[in-house]
């Protein structure tokens, strides 16, 4: 797995990426409204899109997005489940060379992906394509583990996963280093998402870091979630519990 670039790490999980990770808290699109004045004329550009679980929360609320997204697989699924929307275009780009024009969009959005970017690179091209005053908006779902399942579950994707250490993942001090010196208001929010026995062993196998099937570790990584889902599931559900966090930088010269 090592080996994967990141563009192309999910290429074989976009499936269960796009049917058993999380969405995003609903209440982060008046949070925009409030602090930023968003508004339906407002241009935005989600990047690192993915199979478009965060752009299909602000077409929701009536906004015009262009998703960029540089995995095929990743992408076709969120063309798939957006087209409907009049406000979604998609675009084959990297966070580093989103093909974006100039000055074409008032917020750049990161969901659970910018960790995976060149932060220099990234941030000379968010720069490009933003107007003046914009803004560029991070966002991660951050699994709890502060029960006995969160905990027991925890454990176990960290046994089996592999290493990578992600030095500007939801990390404040790094990412005011990285947009320095624009300033950048954090703000949290929860989320729960509830998951049968189907729908966690899908989770788990949306991370590119753990072994699917074929791995040598594959058998005894699914018999050990059996059983922590046969311990600590209420009626055939577990809650994964989520502090979604935010960052949201102030790009103004």
């Amino acid at each position: 797995m090592s080996d994967h670039h990141p563009t192309q790490r999910f290429t074989e999980r976009a499936g269960q990426y796009s049917l058993y990770r999380p969405e995003y808290p609903q209440a982060i699109v008046p949070y925009l409204v409030q602090t930023i004045g968003l508004s339906p004329q407002s241009l935005i550009a989600d990047v690192g899109s993915g199979t478009g679980i965060f752009s299909k929360l602000l077409l929701e609320s009536g906004h015009t997005v262009t998703s960029v997204e540089p995995n095929t697989e990743m992408r076709k699924k969120a063309e798939i489940t957006l087209s409907h929307y009049p406000g979604f275009r998609s675009v084959e780009g990297t966070a580093e060379v989103t093909t974006l024009p100039d000055r074409g969009f008032d917020l750049v959005t990161v969901a659970q992906a910018f960790h995976w970017f060149r932060p220099a690179e990234t941030r000379r091209e968010f720069e490009r394509i933003l107007k003046y005053p914009g803004h560029v908006l991070l966002v991660w779902n951050i699994l709890q583990s502060d029960n006995p399942f969160l905990e027991a579950y925890t454990e176990l994707k960290e046994t089996y996963s592999e290493t990578i250490v992600h030095e500007h993942r939801a990390n404040l001090r790094r990412i005011q280093e990285i947009f320095d010196p624009f300033p950048v208001t954090t703000h949290s929010f929860r989320k729960t998402q509830q998951l049968d026995a189907e729908g966690l062993k899908g989770h788990l196998l949306s991370f590119s870091t753990v072994p699917m099937a074929g791995d040598a570790r594959y058998p005894e990584m699914m018999r050990e979630l059996d059983r922590i889902f046969a311990q600590h599931n209420q009626q055939g559900l577990v809650d994964m519990q989520y502090e979604t966090k935010t960052y949201l930088v102030h790009l103004d010269r």
